[in-house]
């Protein structure tokens, strides 16, 4: 009978610990692999965040970038228990990123999840599919060329604000300036609403998304805090459902006030209105249609998407169109000021567009300002918007000799990338040349990634560097422009996006 009681407790003792023996064998397995990809010193629990412990905000990005050059081309980090691999290699980033096997994001994403749900950045699968489909339309050419006013409009709204700061003898932090431009831009282009940001005082929709930002950042770094239970329950998670409430309580108000105007506006076609009286009565005598309007309107044919969805892809619309055009739009204006030389060359290449006048800026002549689209591919290979994104591998990979098991988290370090000798010869050199089409057509396609590249490259990449070009030029059309700070004393402070510390002080004077 002991015998018996013995033989059944150790049936059950297997059929309990089986399972974890299992799962211990294959933990086991994975750090063996991981681990044999070069990388900083890992803890238990901890692994590699230890890094980050002490550091302020700022200091992360360098703790980053000593860390990638350190294991240059390939290395693995430890995020807890997590393993994640970094690269910054061209052909292995092609390997990753030039198909559509691994197009689903990394799990960091998912810390974007209750502010931009399943939009376009975060989506994955036959959804993504579906909505890219969708959405692609509103970045026509013809939709884009119809921005240009708005973009020249806030330009000049811009420098006037600017104008009180030139030839005082004193440099002005042009960054939130160029903010609330961005900001002016993207609320009309995007959801068809005029916020008047740049002269309405601050803006709390605005406030709102960079306190998200930096949220996302503090959670990154905490491991502690992945679980959602334990992110709520902290100071951290309180306040993001309070940026969270202002940011989805805005965007929810103006798609339903949008739904309104389209269903008044089929109303009075229905009652024999010309297609001209209807826009006019709608939207007002110049206005265009926003991307939301195109969402909605192209909806109404196959009625895809729900109401939530709208706002995610609104949501993403606004994030991934404002904070990154601002810090592209910043950088360019601070690489410009610390190279006269090159600033000469633009001030020739806009004035000869313009010859003097004051006209705003259209599609064909942002066509013709090859130098400063130059620049701002220069400025975007320096400074990329997103320094780093991640992916989650459908498959196992080899990379650089290295076995990469699937569902491993890969992170693609764009900055670095940027940074590649065989590509770019004195790497930290400003040189607009370099993107001359001569120098450029023979170079590898995944060496400059500034929007991502293969499938879920961006997909408003021509719309940001449109609204660059019209905004820096409105600015150098009026002011030769002088940086505060070198490159060195700049220093970054990465959050979603790689925004300057201090923002980017500039001496501004009057052009004749």
């Amino acid at each position: 009978m002991l015998e018996l009681i013995t033989i059944l407790y150790g049936i059950l003792a297997f059929i309990v610990f089986a399972p974890f023996l299992q799962w211990l064998v294959k933990r086991v397995q994975l750090v063996q692999i991981i681990n044999k990809i070069p990388g900083p010193k890992a803890y238990p629990l901890i692994g590699t965040t230890y890094l980050f412990y002490g550091k302020k905000l700022h200091e992360i990005f360098y703790v980053i970038d000593e860390r990638t050059r350190r294991f240059p081309d390939i290395h693995r980090i430890w995020t807890g228990t997590n393993p994640e691999v970094r690269i910054s290699k061209a052909e292995y980033v092609e390997a990753i990123i030039g198909a559509s096997k691994h197009i689903e994001k990394s799990n960091g994403y998912n810390f974007l999840m209750d502010w931009l749900g399943e939009g376009l950045l975060t989506s994955k699968g036959e959804r993504w599919f579906q909505h890219r489909r969708l959405i692609t339309p509103t970045f026509h050419f013809n939709i884009l060329d119809g921005f240009c006013d708005v973009f020249a409009e806030h330009g000049t709204v811009l420098v006037n604000c600017l104008e009180p700061y030139a030839d005082t003898g004193k440099p002005v932090n042009v960054f939130p300036f160029i903010t609330k431009a961005a900001l002016d831009i993207i609320c009309e282009t995007a959801m068809g609403v005029k916020v008047n940001a740049q002269t309405a005082g601050e803006n709390e929709y605005a406030k709102a998304i960079y306190d998200i930002s930096e949220l996302f950042l503090q959670r990154i770094i905490r491991p502690w805090l992945y679980p959602n239970f334990m992110f709520k329950l902290s100071k951290y998670g309180r306040k993001h459902k309070k940026v969270l409430d202002i940011i989805h309580g805005y965007t929810k108000k103006v798609i339903r006030d949008r739904k309104e105007a389209l269903l008044r506006k089929r109303t009075i076609a229905g009652n024999g209105a010309s297609p001209a009286e209807v826009t006019e009565d709608i939207y007002g005598a110049k206005k265009r249609l926003a991307f939301l309007d195109l969402l909605l309107q192209g909806n109404e044919k196959n009625n895809q998407l729900t109401d939530d969805d709208v706002r995610e892809e609104v949501d993403t619309f606004m994030f991934e169109g404002h904070d990154t055009t601002t810090a592209g739009m910043s950088w360019a204006l601070f690489l410009l000021g610390l190279h006269p030389d090159v600033q000469d060359k633009v001030h020739q290449e806009i004035d000869s567009i313009f010859a003097g006048s004051d006209r705003p800026a259209t599609m064909k002549d942002l066509n013709e300002m090859k130098l400063l689209e130059r620049c701002l591919k220069e400025t975007l290979r320096l400074y990329p918007s997103v320094s780093f994104f991640g992916r989650t591998l459908s498959e196992d990979v080899t990379i650089g000799g290295y076995h990469i098991p699937a569902r491993t988290l890969i992170g693609i370090q764009a900055y670095h990338v940027h940074r590649d000798e065989r590509f770019f010869p004195d790497p930290e050199k400003f040189d607009p040349d370099r993107f001359l089409p001569e120098n450029s057509e023979s170079r590898h396609p995944f060496a400059y990634i500034p929007f991502s590249a293969g499938p879920r490259n961006c997909i408003g990449q021509k719309f940001a560097l449109l609204e660059e070009k019209s905004v820096v030029s409105s600015v150098l059309r009026k002011f030769k422009i002088r940086a505060a700070n070198t490159r060195e004393e700049q220093k970054i402070n990465h959050e979603l996006i790689t925004r300057p510390k201090d923002g980017i002080k500039l001496f501004l004077e009057k052009r004749a």
